[in-house]
This record gives C-alpha cells, structure tokens and sequence, in this order.
C-alpha cells in the first residue's frame, strides 16, 4: 500500500504539474492571440470582417407613447388605425374581354387599388380614389371592410390631371367614415401611417408607417404620354412603404387623420422609402367639384402654348424679339376667338413669363397656377411682344368639361 500511495502521489504530483504547463501555456497563447486581434481590429474593422461596436440609431423612427391599460398595450399609430382602418375599401376594376372563341363577353378583373369612405349622405356613401385605379372600367366594385361580398359602385367623376377619382355606393352598410385632417399644418418628421391593399386583396387593409419626409414636392405630370410635362403636382413625400394596390388609399397623420391620398411611388433598383400622397387640401377641392359638377371646375385664358425650350433659339431674337436676358417662358402658339385672352388683347408670338408675381418658365407652371383659381379670378399677365414687357389684365374663363 505504501508503494501504490508513493507511487499514486508521485502520479498525482506529474498530473499537477502538466495541468498548469497546459494552464500557462493556454494562458499565455490566449493573451498573445488577444493581442494580435487587438492589433489587427482596425484593419478587420476596416474590412468588414467585425462589425464595429457601436449603437446605430434606427433611421425614420419616431418614439411613439404607449400605455398599457387592461393587460393590453395600445399606441398612438394604433390608436390612428383602429379610427380608419374600417373606412379603407378595396377598389376592382372590371373590365369585358371577348371570350377564347369570340362569341361572348364576360366581365374579369384588370387591376385592383384602394380608397377611402369620406362621406355618408342621404343613403350613398362616397369614396375618393386614384383616377388610374378606375380607368378603363366597364364596371367598378368595391370591397369593404365589413363585407366580403364587393359592392357596385358608380363613378361620379374622375380627373386624370389629378390623378383622382370619387366612386358611390349604398351607403346602407356603411357605419363609418374617414375624417379629413389639414396638410397645411404638416411638419417634416411626423408621423405617417398608410392603409391599403398591396399586391391585392389578399393583404386588404395593410399597415405601414414612416414619417413625413417632405411636405412640398413636385411631381411632372405627361397627360398624353409624348414625353413633355403637361402639368405639375404637388405631393406630399413619405417613406411608408406603398406598393401596387396601396394607389388611392389614405395617408393618415398620428390622429387617424387623412393627410393625403397615396398614388404613386418611385420604382428603382436601389431606391427605397420615396412614396408619395396628393395632399387632402387639394384632395379636398377637387372631390367637391365632382360631385358638384362630375368634373373639375377649372379656368382657362384661350391660348395654344408651347415651351420656349422647345423652340430653336435662333428664333428667340429673330422671329419672338426677345432680349438675351428672356431664357424661359410660354409661348402663345395661337389666341381662340372670344376668349379671355384675346379680350386681354394677347397675340401669337407673345412670350408669357409671369403670372400675377409668379414667374412661369414652361405650361406645366402656367397650368398649375390657373388650376389654383377659379372662373371669374382676376390675374394679372406680364409677356414680352418684339422685345418689350407688357402687361395685360385677364378675367378667366370656365373650361368646359373634356
């Protein structure tokens, strides 16, 4: 026993001894491999290998109040939904085709967007849309929130220039409407919730959110697709995601207010979070009028214009007599008979450069300020005739319905 005790002690002793060989060298391998991490990071860093330590800020992201009432924790943005999400419709655009054979019509589904119930009156309920969603239609239905079955609707009026529309249906179920909030008063960086049918109505009545990212911008517009701007939009610009289908549903505020009417967005590669909403102000004007009239009451002066960009500059001096410093403006191509223009006294070749104090460079500008007044408006134009500024009072006229 005394042999197997020396023998195990002097065992026990060897393994004591390799263990901290072992231990120390561990020791001094992990703190010569610290170092070289150590030395090497920036460069690793640098590379992409490590990710950088650091607290990154979320972008676009707003702190939002919660409370918690009941076991179940609500939020402003939920708040918001929950007082208009019943008011989001689905909008189907049917139109007829021919059958394989050519002997018969029947009626299929071309496109699908979204809307808004604004209005309940005298038992029809009115919903504002996108134009583009309703165009070509043979028949519109709608599908609401609390009704699978789509309803009939009936097109009041539509305006392409606005890319608007206003649909009527029953209003017997119906309990809700949207309230309209005001765009003037939007500030860069609030919150924006948009509510709509992506990619169709299997995701019916989706919420995304973001914030404002600019209150103020301007879209062209080409009407009869010839590559030149016809008109100029102003649109409100938000990073809430709005795909295809999200067209004509409402951009709400944190109250639940509609701020605007989503209708387009920027579809590149690379590009994200640049969607875009009609501002409800103008929403509003617009929608008045055709349910009124069934179209926009817009003012006209009576000219034929074109670009002065679109005209060779050789002829700027020697056809137009314009001074060098004149690089922009309309150019009156023709003035139609009895018309507010040629009361005013205007001609062809005349060169508009402004408006009222609103310097007009092109007729998407010229357009866009007339489109803000109203038949009966007194504006004031300042045009050069062979070479020398004039200035002419107009009282605008009513354009007839297209």
């Amino acid at each position: 026993m005394g042999f197997y005790d020396e023998e195990y002690a002097g065992i026990q002793k060897k393994r004591k001894s390799g263990r901290a060989s072992v231990f120390l060298s561990a020791l001094i391998g992990a703190v010569i491999g610290g170092m070289l991490v150590l030395m090497l990071l920036p460069s690793l860093v640098r590379s992409g290998y490590v990710p950088e330590a650091k607290q990154v800020q979320p972008k676009n992201v707003t702190s939002v109040p919660v409370s918690t009432s009941g076991g179940q924790t609500t939020s402003n943005v939920t708040k918001a939904v929950n007082k208009t999400e019943n008011t989001v419709v689905g909008v189907i655009n049917m139109q007829q085709h021919q059958s394989f054979a050519g002997m018969s019509t029947q009626m299929e589904e071309q496109g699908n967007g979204s809307g808004v119930i604004f209005r309940k009156t005298n038992g029809k309920a009115y919903i504002v849309t996108n134009n583009h969603v309703i165009e070509g239609a043979s028949e519109v239905q709608v599908s609401l929130a609390t009704n699978k079955k789509p309803l009939t609707a009936k097109i009041i009026g539509a305006d392409p220039i606005t890319d608007l529309a206003v649909l009527e249906i029953d209003g017997g179920q119906v309990k809700e409407v949207a309230e309209f909030g005001d765009s003037s008063k939007l500030q860069v960086g609030e919150s924006a919730i948009a509510i709509g049918n992506p990619l169709g109505m299997e995701f019916s009545r989706t919420v995304t959110g973001g914030i404002i990212s600019s209150t103020d911008r301007t879209m062209p517009v080409d009407l009869d697709k010839d590559g030149q701007t016809d008109y100029e939009m102003n649109v409100i610009q938000t990073d809430a995601a709005i795909n295809p289908g999200n067209s004509g549903g409402p951009l709400l505020n944190a109250e639940g207010q509609v701020i605007g009417i989503n209708s387009l967005k920027i579809a590149q590669t690379g590009v994200e979070g640049l969607g875009f909403a009609i501002p409800i102000n103008e929403v509003s004007r617009i929608i008045d009028d055709l349910i009124r009239y069934h179209s926009v009451q817009r003012p006209y002066i009576g000219i034929g214009p074109v670009d002065l960009q679109r005209i060779s500059p050789d002829e700027w001096k020697n056809t137009l007599g314009l001074p060098e410093k004149v690089q922009s403006g309309v150019v009156v191509r023709n003035v139609e008979n009895v018309s507010p223009a040629q009361k005013a006294g205007l001609q062809m070749y005349d060169v508009i450069v402004k408006l009222d104090n609103q310097e007009i460079e092109n007729s998407a500008q010229l357009r866009k300020y007339l489109f803000e007044k109203r038949a009966g408006d007194n504006i004031e134009i300042s045009y050069y005739r062979d070479g020398k500024l004039k200035i002419a009072k107009i009282t605008l006229g009513k354009q007839e319905a297209q």
